[in-house]
């Protein structure tokens, strides 16, 4: 198992459902497969330094999440299909940069 950072930038006429949903649906889908989810941080709605697909502002969402690389690519590939989703990121990240609980 390893950790992941997941960076999800939604479309920010979206309503807050539509949002929540498929940040829920990214976490059931990585428990589901023996992953576990950390803290899911929103940040809610940020312009833009330039536009994106014709847009300017977008609603920020930072996931974190353990799990076999296999299920992280997949959740790569369901971001990249979902229309909701203007851009993405999966970022691996160091095994010493993860906070370890006592």
């Amino acid at each position: 198992m390893r950790p992941y950072e997941i960076v999800v930038i939604f479309d920010a006429t979206l309503e807050d459902t539509v949002i929540r949903e498929t940040t829920d649906k990214i976490g059931e889908y990585v428990r589901s497969k023996g992953g576990t989810t950390g803290r899911v941080d929103r940040w809610g709605k940020r312009n833009f330094a330039y536009e994106i697909n014709h847009k300017t502002e977008g609603y920020y969402v930072i996931i974190e999440a353990t799990g076999e690389p296999a299920v992280l690519a997949e959740v790569d590939r369901m971001l990249s299909l979902s229309d909701a989703v203007i851009r993405h990121r999966v970022l691996r990240q160091s095994e010493r940069s993860v906070p370890v609980a006592k």
